[in-house]
């Protein structure tokens, strides 16, 4: 029976040390075109496979590495899940998912319970614990779409705020002055984010901020689509509506066509199931899960074979992505002076 072929036989044929080509299998971005190349070739030609049960021996871990989310049935994180399950499968890892409601002791308890297992690394989209007990940890962490409390991280995200800011200019450039907001409960970092965002943009443009239009309070698309009926049977109602995330997009965009209102412009954080074939198509900011997930992966694999702690944020660039809905103008123009809330 001959041997196995050995990670050092891959390096061998590639001309390059052993330590590269496990960066090349572990998807480390770090490592040139031209060497990638020769490992995958010589990956190929020897019929290498990862020793998977080596591997975690010679670790002290599971081959596995934990994933912890809110919501398993929130639409962004579905996807992003889906993404790091994928990445993981490719590389001979397991994923523990578990999710993590808005209860700081749970959320530690969550956490504690994935390292108590030995996983290999963690990927934790943080929802309200303090996460200063991670200090002390050695277990690779990469925090996903949201910066945790009490502990230096790595994090990988877009600026929030900034996008919200971004999407009200977009709204008003239309002739906007009345614009909703519907958001996460305002506890929610990224929720806060955003909503900061749409105040500041609303300050910016000289529009009056009515508390009547501010609705953060949406935990999932259920209160989102009663809501925005609230907004609707308003005396003065919004002519456009800023949804914060995919999972309040999902009720904005159900109430609007179900009370017929596809005169209402409205604008998505985050794309959504659908948003492209509703009409009009749903203009949302290009917050792709999928992007962000495979990020936070490569960079906990990249951690895993050795690469250096980097602590603070991985911003990745947003943009609106126009389809019609935020693109709406409205119906009646409100005198200046009235609409901009001068002397407000």
């Amino acid at each position: 029976m001959t041997r196995p072929v050995r990670l050092s036989d891959v390096a061998a044929v590639a001309k390059t040390s052993t330590k590269t080509a496990s960066r090349v299998i572990n998807g480390d971005p770090r490592v040139s075109a031209d060497t990638r190349g020769r490992v995958e070739r010589a990956v190929v030609d020897l019929g290498y496979r990862v020793d998977v049960l080596a591997r975690s021996l010679r670790r002290g871990v599971d081959d596995a590495i934990g994933v912890l989310v809110p919501s398993i049935g929130d639409p962004f994180f579905a996807s992003a899940l889906h993404e790091i399950e994928q990445s993981g499968r490719a590389r001979g890892i397991q994923v523990i998912i578990a999710s993590i409601p808005q209860d700081p002791d749970q959320e530690r308890r969550a956490v504690e319970g994935l390292l108590a297992r030995r996983v290999a690394g963690l990927i934790i989209a943080p929802s309200s614990a303090d996460y200063r007990f991670l200090a002390a940890t050695t277990t690779p962490v990469v925090f996903l779409d949201r910066v945790p409390l009490g502990v230096a991280a790595e994090t990988v995200m877009v600026d929030d705020r900034a996008g919200a800011r971004m999407v009200v200019h977009h709204l008003a450039s239309f002739g906007h002055r009345r614009i909703a907001l519907i958001g996460d409960a305002r506890e929610v970092p990224t929720s806060k984010a955003r909503r900061d965002g749409y105040l500041q943009a609303l300050q910016e443009l000289g529009l009056a901020v009515d508390p009547e239009l501010d609705r953060s309070d949406c935990a999932d698309a259920r209160r989102a689509f009663d809501q925005t009926f609230a907004l609707l049977d308003l005396p003065n109602p919004p002519t456009a509506i800023f949804s914060g995330r995919a999972e309040t997009s999902l009720g904005v965009a159900r109430a609007l066509h179900r009370r017929g209102r596809t005169d209402i412009a409205m604008a998505s954080f985050d794309d959504f199931a659908l948003a492209e074939i509703l009409e009009p198509a749903i203009t949302v900011t290009d917050h792709d899960p999928h992007t962000l997930a495979h990020f936070a992966m490569e960079r906990l694999l990249a951690r895993l074979d050795g690469a250096a702690f980097e602590p603070g944020e991985h911003l990745l660039p947003l943009q609106v992505i126009t389809r019609g809905s935020g693109e709406l103008r409205p119906l009646h123009v409100v005198p200046d002076s009235a609409a901009l809330g001068v002397g407000a």
